[in-house]
């Protein structure tokens, strides 16, 4: 992968991150109301933002 399109993707993941992730107030209720992997979880399989994040990471992993 080029370098330019591996900083776009790098820089669209932590946009998306800041945008939707910091301070999320479902991820903040999970963790306290199931703890950390089970808030992370919930993050990765569940929610959209982190289904869009997967598919940055494996445009990132494609060489």
């Amino acid at each position: 992968m080029k370098e330019s399109i591996r900083k776009e993707v790098i820089h669209q993941v932590e946009s998306l991150m800041a945008e939707y992730c910091d301070g999320c107030f479902v991820h903040k209720q999970l963790k306290k109301d199931g703890g950390r992997r089970y808030a992370h979880r919930f993050c990765i399989s569940q929610c959209t933002v982190g289904e869009k994040l997967q598919e940055y990471g494996r445009k990132l992993n494609k060489q």
